[in-house]
């Protein structure tokens, strides 16, 4: 391995985010899952969680895309509940969005996503499950003004990822590792092995 490489491996490791995750719900177009390990991995995420129960997780094919998700680790779930208890027992807040209609619902913009944050997403066509609904934190809702009201799931993820960040960044989070040392040299291990 180059010195250049090996240079890369260290500062990609440095950079990522131990408490910022995604969770997939029933997510079935593997474009779109594609999509959003590319945008997740591209932000520093290196944990997915993955539920799904009503369809299988997709087959991905190799392409630029889906090399994303050989640098994120997935944990999977067949239902909502036990996937929450291990984000609560690690302390996350659990943002879910749908179109509730509650005056409840927090704008995207009106989230601190510099906490602990796992993002829930849902299915393309009937969104989260009532499970999700009734077990997240808060709704929250990414604003939109045009005639449209719901974004590609894909795109949604990219918007709700950069907006953490831009938090992130903000606050320097870029810059000093939630990790431990321990936990970094790992990971680079790991990387390298990959």
């Amino acid at each position: 391995m180059t010195p250049k490489r090996f240079n890369k491996f260290s500062y990609v490791t440095g950079k990522r985010q131990k408490y910022l995750t995604l969770v997939l719900e029933n997510i079935h177009d593997p474009h779109n899952v594609s999509a959003i390990f590319r945008s997740a991995e591209a932000v520093g995420v290196d944990r997915i969680y993955l539920i799904y129960n009503t369809c299988r997780f997709p087959k991905i094919g190799k392409t630029s895309s889906a090399s994303a998700r050989k640098w994120i680790t997935t944990e999977k779930f067949d239902n909502v509940k036990d996937c929450f208890a291990e984000l609560k027992k690690n302390r996350f807040r659990i943002y879910s969005t749908h179109m509730s209609g509650s005056k409840k619902d927090k704008s995207l913009y009106d989230l601190d996503l510099t906490k602990r944050t796992a993002l829930v997403l849902g299915n393309e066509h009937s969104g989260v499950s009532d499970d999700v609904k009734e077990l997240s934190d808060k709704n929250f809702l990414i604003p939109m003004y045009g005639m449209i009201q719901s974004l590609n799931v894909s795109v949604a993820a990219a918007v709700c990822l950069y907006e953490a960040l831009r938090q992130r960044t903000v606050k320097g989070m870029y810059e000093r590792s939630r990790y431990t040392k321990k936990e970094l040299k790992d990971k680079l291990t790991d990387y390298l092995n990959r």
